[in-house]
């Protein structure tokens, strides 16, 4: 990285079903201190909102559990429409604690699959962009059509870690920048080589955008970042390792191969 870096929030009006996510961004980006996009800069998007703009929201009085939710939402004493919901948007269910179910979405351990009921409507539950990798490169190249600019666009989620209190932040969906910078072969301070580092980039940047964009009803869904010096170019998607590959998805498909109960 060339220097320091500023993280600019872009406060929005309430986003809402159908509204044009870039064009608000843009409005955004202009009338705040950025004073409108740069070249090289990174632009952090919440999911929630996105997935808002993109007519995700569900209503869950309009959810039918079937038998497996509901046997599920009493094992894990849930909601059985936001069980359905979960199930819906998950590849596998792995297990769970009472109020959420672990899963695997698109290649992602995590809980209720993305599903959130914070920042949506009473009675409603917000999944996860369908394709968020491709939503990222729809609004980096509406940016670029109407500004002229060159950015890198991040869809950001908060995630909870292993044994850690508290959420950061992790890219679901990355367009024109690298998600992750492989360090192999490079040398530590002792010249030795390094064999398994690499810095996940844009997880690295969507905890910093989070700083700004906040939790709760701060109403600021996306920030810039501006001055990283990381290239901005034809680079897309986030990347994931396969689940034998990964310490805790590995373990917990090792035990539950071995009979054990989630």
């Amino acid at each position: 990285m060339k220097g320091s870096f500023t993280t600019i929030g872009l406060p929005t009006p309430l986003i809402r079903e159908g509204d044009d996510m870039a064009g608000i961004l843009i409005a955004s980006a202009l009338e705040s201190d950025a004073g409108g996009f740069r070249a090289g800069d990174i632009l952090v998007i919440a999911e929630s909102a996105l997935a808002t703009a993109e007519e995700r929201v569900t209503c869950l009085d309009c959810v039918e559990p079937d038998e497996e939710s509901v046997e599920l939402a009493e094992r894990y004493e849930m909601d059985p429409r936001l069980v359905q919901v979960v199930r819906e948007e998950s590849d596998e269910i792995v297990g769970g604690i009472p109020g959420f179910l672990l899963s695997m979405t698109n290649g992602t351990l995590l809980p209720n699959a993305g599903v959130d009921g914070s920042n949506a409507p009473p009675g409603c539950v917000v999944p996860l962009p369908r394709d968020p990798d491709a939503s990222a490169k729809r609004i980096r190249k509406e940016i670029l059509r109407l500004c002229g600019v060159k950015v890198g666009v991040i869809v950001a989620d908060s995630r909870t870690h292993a044994m850690r209190s508290g959420c950061s932040g992790v890219a679901i969906g990355c367009s024109g920048i690298l998600a992750v910078i492989d360090a192999r072969g490079r040398k530590d301070l002792f010249g030795r080589e390094l064999e398994v580092t690499k810095l996940a980039l844009a997880d690295n940047l969507a905890s910093a955008a989070e700083i700004v964009m906040g939790e709760a009803d701060e109403c600021t869904p996306a920030a810039i970042i501006r001055g990283t010096g990381f290239p901005i170019g034809d680079y897309e998607g986030v990347e994931s390792i396969a689940a034998n590959e990964c310490l805790f998805m590995g373990l917990i498909t090792r035990k539950r191969d071995e009979g054990e109960n989630y």
